[in-house]
């Protein structure tokens, strides 16, 4: 009967020694997953470093600053459009292409290089149409067409919403700028002429860009102008193309 009990005062005890065993065990281990975490968590800078180092809560760490985007601070990259528009004081300093067109001062020698390459090289019947206008003569243009199109029974919504497809706003427009140029007629048919298959490849060399491309149009905000070039520069109308983005992608590629 001793014996019986002194079976049943064992058994107790080696349960007892189980689950403290067991215990230990899941201490042990809940620990190392602490230390694990810990060790994968990098603070961002000395202070919360310190911070995490004294178990500060997480609500009282300083979140790091947002990393602003790079200033662009080339004036061959002025991105006018819709949403981005000249500074109201904006007055280049232009150069006469001839007795009625003018351009950007510091772009027009690398126009007439190109230009008249292309003359060398038998295409002659490529020309400048239009170039830098001024955003009173942007503003002419944009209300005239705005009333062909209202004399086609189009409201005047209606109307200036087919007119920003090709024509943008005074102000916003890349004529005012003075780096942009329409080459011949505004005629889609400029895209299979020899004049054009010769700007796709040689005008990067001479820093322009086609600006309005087909496949960017849901971007530009701008219907396809094949006629419609940009200066950029050299250097960036080559990685533009290289990219192949628009100006838009571009600015913000650079800006991260």
């Amino acid at each position: 009967m001793k014996s019986k009990k002194r079976r049943k005062r064992r058994i107790k005890k080696l349960r007892l020694l189980v689950l403290v065993i067991f215990v230990v065990i899941l201490l042990f281990v809940i620990g190392k997953i602490k230390d694990k975490k810990k060790e994968h968590f990098v603070p961002e800078n000395e202070e919360l470093a310190e911070n995490y180092e004294n178990e500060v809560p997480a609500e009282n760490l300083v979140a790091p600053e947002e990393k602003k985007p790079n200033k662009i601070d080339d004036w061959r990259l002025i991105l006018v459009n819709q949403e981005h528009a000249l500074p109201e004081d904006f007055n280049p300093e232009l150069t006469s292409i001839d007795k009625i067109r003018k351009f950007d001062s510091r772009a027009i020698d690398e126009l007439k290089q190109m230009m008249n390459q292309m003359k060398k090289d038998g295409i002659t019947n490529v020309w400048v149409q239009s170039a830098y206008r001024s955003v009173d003569k942007q503003e002419d243009v944009f209300e005239r067409r705005i009333k062909e199109y209202m004399g086609q029974g189009k409201t005047r919504e209606e109307a200036e919403k087919l007119v920003l497809q090709t024509i943008n706003k005074p102000g916003t427009s890349e004529h005012n700028l003075g780096l942009a140029v329409d080459f011949n007629y505004v005629d889609y048919d400029f895209d299979e002429t020899a004049g054009f298959k010769w700007l796709k490849e040689n005008a990067e060399n001479y820093g322009f860009v086609l600006r309005y491309a087909k496949e960017k149009e849901t971007i530009t905000k701008v219907d396809y102008e094949p006629w419609h070039w940009r200066y950029v520069g050299q250097e960036h109308a080559s990685k533009m193309n290289e990219l192949s983005m628009c100006l838009e992608e571009y600015v913000e590629y650079l800006q991260k």
